[in-house]
């Protein structure tokens, strides 16, 4: 571990931490709206705004974050709603990406990069980006987390009182989007996936409280990142699937332990 400061992987390993503690806290969130598509679906339709921004020698990290900018505002259009809406940016981003990807010079390959992820190449630039933008994130989290909250447990307040509810939920979505933007220029699009929607699935059923659901999705999702980064280092393996399976694994012994502790509790039956 302290060898790490000395080493050339410094940069890249603090570049993909924060997002292992701020993904999983806004995944919470997201599950709690029943909108987990969320960050496929922001995911592709940034990937695409990097793409097309490289054609015009934009950083990707910009461009993506454009391109979550427009997601965010998309979504609050009459019409869109949850799901729905993810699924049509997914479907969008995906075909965007997959043509300009297919008709530009470095396309195919800067594509696969965003979708593997390229965190070893991350430098210092990255990752002051990468702990300003989920230090803003962590600053506005309990803000939108008093809303989501209110709006899940009593729907009507906001409409009785006249409150503009559709202001914190587009603030929210921008900085869900724009996180999930810059995740993706370093960790790649299923890592940053993955560290939204398996944390949460993980923890939900087992937490009784808010706050507990929310330290073990961090804790979660800053373990799986530690075990996945030393031992794709050690192992020489690619870091993105080797964390989705860290995640997975997660994901799956919880279950298992859960519906073993069901089988022999006195009562399961």
């Amino acid at each position: 571990m302290l060898a790490l400061l000395s080493s050339p992987f410094l940069w890249p390993f603090v570049a993909g931490l924060p997002f292992a503690v701020v993904l999983p806290l806004l995944g919470n969130l997201l599950r709690l709206r029943g909108e987990w598509l969320a960050a496929l679906g922001v995911a592709y339709l940034s990937s695409a705004a990097a793409l097309l921004g490289a054609g015009f020698g934009i950083a990707p990290a910009v461009a993506a974050t454009t391109g979550a900018t427009v997601a965010a505002v998309v979504k609050q259009r009459d019409g869109f709603s949850r799901n729905s809406a993810y699924g049509v940016m997914i479907l969008a981003g995906w075909s965007l990406m997959m043509l300009v990807a297919a008709n530009t010079a470095l396309g195919h390959a800067l594509a696969q990069s965003l979708v593997d992820g390229q965190i070893y190449f991350a430098s210092p630039t990255e990752a002051a980006a990468a702990l300003v933008i989920t230090g803003v994130a962590l600053l506005l989290l309990p803000y939108f987390t008093r809303r989501r909250m209110r709006a899940h447990f009593f729907p009507a307040y906001d409409a009785a009182n006249g409150l503009p509810r559709w202001r914190w939920y587009l603030g929210f979505d921008w900085v869900a989007a724009v996180t999930t933007a810059v995740a993706i220029t370093i960790l790649g699009v299923m890592a940053a996936f993955a560290l939204l929607f398996l944390p949460a699935l993980t923890v939900f059923p087992l937490a009784k409280r808010w706050r507990t659901a929310n330290v073990a999705a961090a804790l979660l999702g800053v373990a799986s990142y530690l075990v996945a980064f030393f031992v794709a280092l050690s192992a020489d393996q690619p870091f993105g699937p080797l964390f989705v399976g860290v995640l997975l694994f997660a994901f799956a012994s919880s279950r298992f332990l859960r519906t073993a502790k069901g089988a022999i509790s006195p009562g399961a039956n």
